[in-house]
């Protein structure tokens, strides 16, 4: 087997914070992924202005030396590297989006979702509507523009439509408390989601895998929640800022979160649920989805995050390695299911 020439896209065309989120994840993969007789690796670092770079390493320093350069030179670049395949690493709107159109354009194959799936799951009331109409149950909801009333009776979750890491939750349980909590999530999107609250028996998020074309559901890992005074997950739960200014995965400290025993009676009907979700949805090589578990132990769908970063860190990676996959595993199963994609793609 030739050694593949590796592609991590990095950054953020959108915002600092998307791009320090990046480069935390992509550090953590090159880390643990590298391995010469496999893999070349580059890195394209993209920034808010669209100025991409190309850096030996995603070190602060590496950064800064490299040349900034227009899309039309980094296309140039890129395909002057002849480049096997991409791993995305963006987490922003457009980088979900726009730049794995291009990569579509270019013609590069690259692991992940495709951008028209990114863009609809990015919006939490498209991929709810889809996921219901194949048959799993989702909160009952509607969807708010700026100047709308809501009509569902408290308690409520409200939630911008399209942000993640729970930026901009709030639960709502008297009707006075309703403009303040919009007020702050119209702060993140254009369009606000109110949804009917289901009581808390537990929350839970599904990864499910591709390998060999079937659908393989992997350890559920679940959020430390509950109905007295912590009944949601917010961004504290997620992410937090150290004393040096950098990003850190607060999820990850087996306290906010923890991987289940496959053996826990919950495991299967979600990893049922969730694999109708992937089917519906029409994903591919990998997918997440968040569930919220009602005191009957029925799964009601949250919202779908259809990335991974193949970092040690990522929840699928996590996942994978708690039913003995490792992340290198992981990658090279989702590598060969890409290149397969690509070659029923010539035929």
């Amino acid at each position: 087997m030739s050694v593949l020439r590796i592609l991590h896209l990095v950054g953020s065309a959108d915002n600092d914070f998307y791009c320090d989120l990046s480069r935390l994840y992509a550090q953590d993969c090159i880390a643990a992924t590298a391995n010469p007789s496999l893999y070349e690796f580059h890195i394209a670092y993209i920034t808010p202005d669209r100025q991409w770079r190309f850096p030996s390493s995603l070190s602060k320093e590496d950064i800064a030396a490299a040349k900034p350069m227009s899309l039309s030179e980094a296309v140039k670049f890129i395909t002057a590297k002849t480049i096997d395949l991409v791993l995305p690493q963006m987490f922003c709107i457009p980088g979900m989006t726009e730049y794995r159109a291009l990569l579509d354009l270019l013609n590069i194959p690259y692991v992940g979702n495709t951008p028209d799936l990114m863009a609809l799951t990015a919006h939490k009331a498209r991929a709810k509507a889809i996921v219901a109409a194949a048959g799993v149950k989702v909160p009952f909801g509607e969807l708010l523009r700026q100047g709308d009333i809501p009509t569902i009776k408290p308690p409520v979750v409200i939630k911008p439509a399209s942000s993640d890491n729970s930026c901009g939750v709030a639960l709502v349980k008297n009707v006075a408390d309703y403009d303040a909590a919009l007020k702050t999530a119209f702060e993140h999107s254009d369009e606000v989601l109110v949804e009917e609250y289901i009581e808390l028996g537990r929350e839970v998020r599904c990864g499910i895998v591709v390998k060999d074309g079937e659908l393989v559901g992997l350890p559920l890992e679940e959020y430390l929640v509950n109905s007295h005074d912590h009944p949601i997950r917010n961004y504290e739960d997620k992410l937090k800022r150290t004393e040096n200014g950098n990003l850190s995965l607060t999820a990850k400290d087996g306290v906010k979160a923890w991987m289940l025993d496959p053996s826990d009676p919950l495991t299967e009907p979600v990893q049922e649920v969730a694999k109708r979700c992937h089917q519906a949805l029409g994903c591919r090589h990998y997918s997440l989805f968040d569930f919220r578990i009602d005191p009957q132990g029925q799964p009601w769908f949250l919202e779908a995050g259809l990335y991974c970063s193949f970092s040690p860190k990522s929840v699928i990676a996590s996942m994978a390695k708690a039913s003995g996959i490792s992340v290198n595993e992981l990658l090279m199963t989702a590598i060969d299911e890409t290149l397969i994609d690509k070659a029923a793609c010539r035929e």
